[in-house]
């Protein structure tokens, strides 16, 4: 079992692929919140969280994920070696601090199901530099798309290598792009992102761009966006924007911006 998130479809892309290579069910954890997050492992079903990082940390959706997910399994045993595999794979434009270490693997160590399995963090973890989609900050914007299609194409190539170390359940492999600060990054920079710049409040429309067309709303993972077909978007401003900037970048005619930061800057999704 993979369970998954995805805004602009990076972690999806990878995601599907490393399904592919170890013939392992996707979980959607947008779609899977709206049940009970209740599932069981068959004998040798590995167990694989795959999502994008942000603010150098686990997305809030994630977490609440996480945090609800009942996680059985057919048969119990007592040997360490046949207890399930567990692993992540995480994506970033660039670095990822210490999502694994300081933000994954505390949440997986409280999750009282994970516990009777003998399951207190990943077995083994990697990451993916992939296209940039973060664009919220004035020296931020996406990739060229020379760079997007670098950027792809290596992770191509080291998603074929992870796909067979997780097959073969390799353990205590954990190659992440760390970053020179992953600390900071984490702890630092990423307190000031999640308490300050994950929010909607800067998202607006510009009226005589906008078609009403509904896709904003449609993508929101979180469903943060009120409107729909012949309607133009608001936001709920309820906390649960993740600032991923979905909306932004699927309006066919960029017509959504993030306060006055994003006017002149490009749009990025998975195709």
């Amino acid at each position: 079992m993979i369970a998954f998130f995805s805004a602009t479809g990076n972690s999806r892309w990878a995601a599907a692929r490393l399904a592919a290579d170890t013939r392992e069910r996707l979980v959607n954890i947008t779609e899977a919140l709206t049940g009970d997050c209740v599932y069981t492992l068959e004998p040798n079903e590995r167990l694989g969280f795959v999502f994008p990082v942000h603010g150098w940390r686990v997305p809030t959706i994630v977490r609440t994920f996480l945090r609800k997910m009942v996680i059985r399994q057919t048969t119990t045993t007592d040997n360490p070696a046949e207890q399930p595999y567990c692993f992540a794979l995480i994506t970033a434009g660039d670095d990822v601090g210490r999502t694994i270490e300081d933000y994954l693997n505390p949440i997986l160590a409280a999750n009282e199901s994970l516990q009777q399995l003998g399951i207190s963090h990943v077995d083994s973890a990697w990451s993916l530099v992939m296209p940039e989609s973060y664009v919220g900050l004035p020296f931020m914007d996406v990739d060229t798309k020379e760079k997007e299609r670098e950027k792809i194409s290596r992770s191509d190539q080291r998603l074929r290598v992870i796909g067979e170390e997780v097959f073969d359940r390799k353990k205590d492999v954990f190659r992440l792009d760390y970053g020179h600060w992953p600390w900071i990054n984490s702890h630092i920079l990423g307190a000031i992102f999640e308490h300050q710049l994950i929010t909607d409040k800067p998202f607006r429309v510009d009226a005589d761009r906008c078609v009403r067309c509904g896709i904003c709303a449609q993508v929101c993972p979180t469903h943060d966006i009120i409107g729909g077909h012949g309607l133009q978007p608001e936001w709920k401003h309820d906390g649960s924007c993740l600032t991923c900037f979905n909306c932004f970048h699927h309006c066919p005619h960029h017509a959504i911006e993030y306060g006055h930061r994003t006017r002149h800057k490009g749009q990025y999704f998975f195709k």
